[in-house]
């Protein structure tokens, strides 16, 4: 789990919110009207934007992605595939018919390769494979970007929406209040949505869409050093170069006994 994005999440919230309650209570800064609008409102301009299955899957992608650290780290994939390559120098391409990986995309790669499909045609459906994620993260990121750009814009019609019912009821004091309480809180709750929630998982879901991108040109460079049958120890030291160079020592694979 990444355990920094819920607690930053949570942090940013709460932090939010004691500072809202330090001199009032949670009911000041509760006004239904007002939620509805900023709710309401930016979700049908994210309709307006982008279709149902792009919003359903952004948020689907999000949760999915954007809460769990599931993506191993270059390292990690170096000495695997070096592993591979050593299996494949001894027994063949055959040899990775019985291994099995966590990683979806590698399992695919070594699938491929076991078919005895040829390089040229492992390398162009992995490539496929790369472009339709990058696309999924894509339109994820554009849908959180989408309504953190509509919140706060919401909510300055909500305030617009309340500065009008204010002015037209000023014979009226008791009226004044929740009038004024609508025009304040939908800006409030407008910026809230935008800045504690969707522009962050919008980058958080652009730095999750860098490191998967690498991942799998990662294993697409060490796919086709493998079927080339080039020296496990080159294709490790080809490999470095997506690890940070305090990092790059151990990459080496376990030698077996």
């Amino acid at each position: 789990m990444d355990i920094l994005t819920l607690v930053g999440l949570l942090a940013g919230i709460l932090i939010v919110v004691l500072a809202m309650l330090a001199n009032a209570t949670v009911l000041t800064f509760l006004n239904l009207p007002g939620l509805a609008i900023v709710l309401g409102g930016t979700f049908a301009v994210t309709l307006i934007k982008f279709r149902m299955p792009s919003v359903v899957s952004a948020f689907r992608l999000a949760f999915r992605t954007v809460f769990t650290d599931r993506l191993p780290r270059p390292a990690e994939l170096i000495r695997e595939v070096g592993v591979l390559a050593r299996v494949v120098r001894k027994e063949g391409i055959l040899g990775l018919e019985n291994h099995e990986t966590d990683d979806e995309f590698l399992q695919k790669a070594i699938n491929l390769c076991v078919d005895g499909h040829p390089p040229e045609l492992v390398e162009e459906a992995l490539l496929q494979e790369t472009q339709q994620t990058a696309e999924r993260y894509e339109v994820a990121e554009r849908v959180f970007r989408g309504i953190g750009e509509s919140a706060p814009a919401i909510g300055m019609l909500g305030t617009l929406v309340g500065l009008v019912q204010m002015l037209n009821t000023l014979d009226d004091p008791s009226s004044i209040g929740p009038a004024m309480a609508i025009a304040l809180l939908t800006t409030l709750y407008g910026a809230f949505i935008a800045q504690l929630i969707a522009l962050p998982l919008a980058d958080k879901l652009q730095l999750k869409a860098e490191d998967d991108s690498r991942n799998q040109m990662l294993i697409i460079t060490s796919i086709k050093s493998i079927m080339r049958g080039e020296n496990p120890r080159v294709m490790t030291e080809l490999l470095s170069s997506y690890v940070t160079p305090e990092h790059r020592t151990n990459l080496e694979p376990e030698r077996e006994a």
